[in-house]
């Protein structure tokens, strides 16, 4: 048993080595390591507090990169409804310039129709009158003596006024 139970004597000097150990320990390797550690934490929440004002500017980047968005598309809908009113005055300027322009030929055709009735009707009244004078011509010409042979010379006439 005397493996399992160690004597006094072992144990005063293994408590003396430990002291012995643990002084040499505390003098020379437990700051260090404190400081390697307590430097392991500084840099550990110095990342997490980096990592945290990323986000936040994330966070404003993001709701800056709306706002330039929402400015964004209500300029595009300004430009397009600029462009659908400038559309809308060319076509109108369009159709009003058509209509002064469909009015303008109707006029002139108005004008050149009636020019060509009234040289019509003249160019008739001529003709009328030429075959008046012409019949009358005819009559003087022959000699009538009854009211029967005025009224066949005169529907022959017409006829033949009809043919030509």
């Amino acid at each position: 048993m005397g493996l399992i139970t160690p004597h006094t004597g072992t144990i005063v000097w293994m408590l003396i080595a430990f002291l012995i150990v643990f002084f040499v320990l505390k003098k020379f390797a437990w700051k260090p390591l404190l400081g390697a550690l307590k430097q392991r934490e500084e840099s550990i929440a110095r990342s997490l507090q980096a990592a945290e004002n990323a986000k936040k500017e994330m966070e404003m980047l993001k709701t800056d990169n709306e706002k330039i968005l929402a400015e964004a598309r209500r300029e595009r809908d300004l430009i397009i409804a600029e462009g659908k009113e400038i559309k809308e005055s060319i076509v109108k300027q369009a159709k009003e310039k058509a209509s002064e322009e469909a009015n303008s030929i109707i006029e002139n055709s108005r004008k050149t129709i009636l020019a060509e009735k009234e040289g019509a009707l003249k160019e008739i009244k001529e003709h009328v009158a030429g075959l008046s004078v012409s019949i009358a011509e005819k009559l003087l010409q022959e000699k009538l003596a009854n009211d029967k042979d005025q009224k066949d010379l005169i529907d022959r006439l017409l006829r033949d006024a009809k043919l030509n």
